[in-house]
């Protein structure tokens, strides 16, 4: 939006030109999506309060969690509020990336509200019934998938990137389908797994938000991209601008997330960033760097299958709790102690996978 106006100003004055850079927009992008998110954050958390809408705590949990009782939830849609106006005010809205990854973030992010909403609002401890929430996320995701598979903007789009090695990028084929899938609802049903604690989904999310927009912004660019041996997709770099929006509002989200937490981001934020993150990587076809970066939330989505696995098969548990972030808590770590060094492994797998770009 802003984009198109400055551009019709340049014609006046070459000053407005610079809106055109990239690398402004998304600086511009993660600015407006704080600002958002820390002017907007207060309003929304009084609001929640004072329709109850608060967080419901398991019994069977932590005991230090019962006092996070009542604590406003649904503060997703803060989350979701600052991406979308940020990026729509900054990106190229001709751009079918930003369109592609922003609709499927906020198609996401209905499926939380719903359950959200029947959960803490309509009183209903199942919430949206979990065969129901995964036919839409299914639905979503493998329309995302069949939409980028018979409509590529390149061959490019359905190769395979192996991570440190540049030359070895298999075509996929229909097997592209399946992998979108698994990658946009397996992500983002492992951001919501891992969001138990006071910021630790939110500070992973923001780091490989981040670190995407590196990845896009080299798709994107002929030179960089055939230096490191990247397959080049034009267009990719609007991308940047998203990520930058999801590391505006995450962290402005952090502001009133961390520890002791004043709202929790509910299914509604931790699901549709999830699928941000997922269908961002898709889109740059970074999905192998993204299960690197990602390391913290497949560690906690593998925590409850071989949980659940256990108990069915022999009745017996092998974490005290699942997901791991409960473990550790019933174990004797505070909370702090378990976010802070879950958040240090993420910087040091992130940090692994941006050494993917060089190490090829």
């Amino acid at each position: 939006m802003l984009l198109l106006i400055t551009e019709h100003l340049a014609q006046f004055h070459s000053g407005f030109g610079v809106f055109q850079y990239l690398t402004l927009r998304a600086i511009l992008g993660v600015l407006t999506a704080l600002a958002i998110s820390l002017l907007v954050g207060p309003v929304m958390i009084r609001h929640l309060g004072a329709y109850q809408i608060g967080q419901t705590v398991r019994d069977d949990g932590p005991k230090s969690h019962l006092a996070k009782a009542g604590t406003p939830t649904m503060g997703g849609a803060l989350i979701l509020v600052a991406i979308t106006i940020s990026t729509l005010f900054w990106a190229d809205l001709s751009n079918r990336f930003v369109w592609v990854a922003l609709i499927v973030t906020l198609l996401f992010g209905v499926i939380g509200w719903v359950d959200d909403y029947k959960k803490l609002v309509r009183g209903d401890p199942r919430g949206l019934p979990a065969r129901y929430k995964y036919f839409w996320q299914s639905l979503v995701g493998l329309g995302c998938a069949l939409f980028l598979y018979f409509y590529p903007e390149s061959t490019t789009q359905t190769q395979l990137v192996v991570p440190f090695l540049k030359t070895i990028t298999p075509e996929l084929g229909w097997l592209f389908v399946p992998l979108v899938y698994f990658v946009i609802v397996g992500t983002s049903n492992a951001v919501n797994l891992t969001d138990g604690l006071d910021g630790l989904a939110i500070l992973p999310t923001v780091m490989i938000a981040g670190a995407l927009a590196i990845f896009a912004y080299v798709t994107s660019h002929v030179e960089f991209s055939n230096y490191l041996g990247f397959p080049h997709i034009n267009g990719a770099g609007e991308l940047v601008v998203l990520c930058g929006a999801i590391v505006g509002a995450g962290l402005g989200f952090l502001w009133f997330n961390t520890y002791p937490a004043q709202v929790f981001m509910g299914d509604i934020g931790a699901l549709a960033l999830g699928a941000a993150l997922g269908v961002i990587a898709v889109l740059i076809r970074q999905e192998l760097v993204l299960f690197i970066m990602g390391g913290v939330f497949v560690m906690e989505t593998i925590s409850v299958i071989l949980q659940v696995g256990s108990y069915k098969l022999t009745g017996k548990r092998i974490f005290r709790m699942a997901p791991l972030h409960h473990h550790f808590e019933l174990i004797g770590w505070p909370e702090p102690r378990v976010i802070v060094r879950f958040w240090v492994i993420s910087v040091v797998l992130v940090l692994i996978g941006l050494a993917t770009l060089k190490i090829r």
